[in-house]
């Protein structure tokens, strides 16, 4: 059950719903769930295919623009439409509203990697079929949407017709009222061929303004003999496909995708290359390929938890989502809702680094460094966007983008986040600990720290004695523009220490000893704001000397804030969006002693609205953290099911990526207390008192963990690797290869 979501529901509001949790992708190509056949007249359908990091450029309309807001940005395109197949049984049209559905059920399979729906129906005319539709976006052949349609007989049918399309002429999807969404520019592509080649279709679309071009190659392959007419317009081509009605039909549509960005400007003839490779298989072989490919990744990244299905079913799903999701090319990354909806308009966010990155730098490390390729590859940018911002030097990574240039005209709570440098140069860091590999240290991680560090050194200045950051934004949005926020402060004293360490572990020339010494003296003398008075730390200088926003008047509906209030107005407030100061002591934990990050921890909960999805695994870990086990399992439990279960209310915009990395950090950071350091890698873990147990496995120093969790032992085995040093609860255990280590919980 756990490794298959299943929806049987048909009507308007968990239709669009299911569209985002149902959509199939392979971190290239992403399909959003649609209905082939269509919905019933009057229902909203978001209809979505998506090319990661495929986008066009957009002017950004100011009332008042002033020096360095952003002139454009970028937007992640709806693109060609294959998913349109429509079935007529005896003349009458096939769909949920005709007729009578004696049965529909709807899956999402997620060991195997496709989606189907199994529906009995009978015609108005009481003509009666079953039809199986399954669909997959290939993992083998990132290029290959397929869509498979049996169609069973049961009553006595004369002929069966499908019509299948391919259509260029489509939009995005715009909501004027919702920030998150875009407001407009719904319309990007235009289409430049229409054409049919033997028997495989083509059509093109180019931006209007990046010049990037896209075309989708269709082929229809049939199990029986059919007549077949076509039509080819302006923008699209369509198939009329006849069949007898008296046997079984499987029909089969590959869909290829290839653009510009990744197969150069002869697309059109790499499309016909993988589709005449792609037509070799069956679809039964494709289904296989997934298998085997999802075999591997949940080897590696499954969790399993004893005692809680519904729990099982969350996390398999996240994990699941992020894969489809997250990119693998080095020239892509993975957006705030990842390729399953328009919400953020495909941008990427700090999210990936803090959120994100950790599940895969523990789990599939190749794909790790992918993501942090692409940051370097955008390093340019962000090098041109500080001196945009008046730094002499450094690097400011853009606040949302998807080409490298900064896409946020809201500068308080967007450019103004200095701290997603920092956030860059920490996931280096990371995954350098994590895999050992020196190498790509050198060659990517060493430029990106170095630059953060010289960017530090210019936005911050001396002040008695200490290092301060004045002006800047943390990661919770309703407190702008702020001087020493107590994260960014933290972070960038790592990110200096670090720069400054890597210098000396590599010997850089791009370094000199005094710069290098420069980010160590900054590091050193870094303010971490403290009040004596409460005895933590405070969010930033003036944010106790605010009124606590009154909550007991703020009704439910006003939820959240950011829709219903003017950001000056939540500025003047002690109120959080997310966690600031909190997520601070989670990634930073030796900057403070226990004492502090438990009142600091007491203090922010109160006021802390959670608004954003980032912020309850966060609350969750430094729960598990500070021994509020009830609370670490609470939190834990907000995020795990949050978009299965649409508790935010805007599933239908694409799923909540950095929340679906947030339950695995939740589980493997704060349940199971990992910690990964210089002086190696530790745990200190519990089981909730709901579960029976747990297991996950984690790949550290090349080798890989697993870790098996019931009420009263930890069980470590090492299943690849000879021998491995590992820290529980501060002892030191020496793990070697097949011989599994029983320790006592505490």
């Amino acid at each position: 059950m756990t490794w298959t979501l299943s929806s049987e529901k048909l009507d308007q509001q968990n239709i669009v719903i299911d569209e985002s949790l149902f959509a199939l992708g392979n971190g290239y190509l992403g399909i959003r769930g649609n209905f082939e056949e269509g919905y019933p007249e009057g229902f909203k359908s978001i209809r979505g295919t998506y090319i990661n990091a495929f986008h066009d450029i957009t002017e950004i309309q100011y009332g008042e623009k002033l020096f360095a807001f952003p002139e454009t940005q970028q937007k992640l395109l709806n693109v060609i439409d294959s998913q349109t197949i429509e079935i007529h049984i005896d003349g009458e049209h096939f769909s949920l509203e005709n007729g009578e559905v004696v049965s529909f059920e709807r899956k999402l399979h997620l060991d195997r990697g496709y989606s189907e729906r199994i529906i009995h129906w009978k015609s108005p005319n009481q003509k009666e079929v079953k039809l199986i539709i399954r669909r997959l976006v290939s993992f083998s052949k990132k290029e290959l949407f397929a869509i498979d349609i049996q169609i069973i007989p049961i009553s006595m049918i004369n002929e069966i017709k499908l019509f299948s399309t391919i259509e260029g002429d489509v939009s995005n999807y715009v909501d004027k009222n919702d920030p998150r969404l875009a407001s407009g520019h719904a319309k990007l592509l235009s289409v430049i061929d229409v054409r049919r080649d033997e028997n495989v279709n083509i059509v093109q679309n180019k931006t209007e303004t990046s010049n990037l071009e896209i075309a989708c190659i269709s082929e229809s392959i049939a199990s029986v003999e059919y007549d077949c007419d076509v039509t080819v317009t302006n923008t699209g081509i369509r198939e009329s496909l006849t069949f007898p009605g008296s046997e079984r039909i499987q029909f089969t549509k590959l869909n290829v995708y290839v653009d510009t960005l990744r197969h150069g400007p002869a697309i059109v003839e790499a499309g016909l290359g993988v589709i005449q490779n792609a037509r070799t298989e069956t679809f039964e072989e494709m289904l296989e390929a997934q298998k085997q490919y999802l075999d591997r990744f949940w080897s590696n990244a499954d969790i399993e938890i004893k005692g809680d299905e519904k729990l099982q079913e969350g996390i398999r799903f996240n994990l699941f989502q992020l894969l489809q999701s997250v990119g693998k090319d080095g020239v892509s990354n993975i957006a705030a809702k990842g390729l399953s909806g328009e919400g953020y308009e495909g941008h990427y966010f700090w999210d990936t680094e803090i959120y994100i990155l950790p599940v895969f730098t523990m789990t599939n490390p190749q794909i790790a460094k992918k993501l942090l390729k692409y940051r370097h590859s955008i390093l340019e940018f962000a090098k041109a966007r500080a001196r945009e911002m008046g730094h002499k030097q450094g690097a400011l990574f853009p606040w949302r983008t998807i080409s490298g240039t900064e896409c946020s005209a809201f500068f308080p709570a967007g450019t103004a986040q200095y701290h997603i440098s920092a956030d860059i140069a920490y996931s280096y860091i990371q995954y350098y600990l994590v895999t050992g590999d020196l190498e790509f240290l050198k060659e990517f991680g060493a430029e990106v720290l170095f630059e953060t560090a010289r960017l530090w050194i210019d936005v911050g200045h001396y002040y008695e004695g200490t290092f301060r950051i004045d002006d800047v934004t943390g990661p919770d949005e309703y407190t702008c523009i702020v001087n020493n926020n107590y994260y960014t402060n933290a972070m960038a004293k790592w990110n200096l220490s670090w720069a400054a360490k890597v210098a000396d572990m590599i010997n850089s020339e791009q370094v000199s000893k005094e710069e290098a010494k420069e980010w160590q003296e900054a590091a050193e003398k870094m303010y971490l704001p403290y009040d004596e008075k409460v005895q933590i730390n405070p969010q930033d200088d003036t944010f106790l000397q605010k009124a606590v926003w009154d909550f007991e008047a703020t009704p439910k509906e006003k939820y959240p804030l950011l829709l219903h209030y003017h950001p000056l107005t939540l500025y003047r407030y002690q109120v959080l969006k997310q966690a600031n100061t909190v997520l601070a002591h989670f990634l930073l934990e030796d900057e403070q002693t226990l004492e502090t990050m438990k009142r600091s921890y007491d203090y922010y909960e109160k006021i802390t609205t959670h608004d954003s999805s980032l912020s309850y695994c966060i609350y969750s870990i430094m729960a598990a953290k500070l021994g509020y086990k009830d609370k670490a399992y609470n939190y834990f439990i907000e995020t795990a099911r949050l978009d299965l279960d649409n508790t935010h209310g805007n599933t239908k915009d694409g799923l909540h990526m950095a929340n679906m990395g947030g339950t695995w950090l939740a589980i493997v950071y704060g349940f199971a207390g990992m910690r990964v350091k210089e002086n190696g890698i530790s745990f200190a873990p519990f089981v909730p008192e709901q579960w029976q147990g747990y297991s996950f496995f984690v790949q550290y120093q090349n080798q890989k963990l697993k870790l098996e969790l019931t009420k009263t032992d930890l069980n470590i085995t090492l299943v690849e690797g000879d021998e491995l040093e590992v820290t529980v609860y501060d002892e030191v255990f020496v793990v070697q290869k097949s011989a599994a280590n029983s320790i006592k919980l505490r």
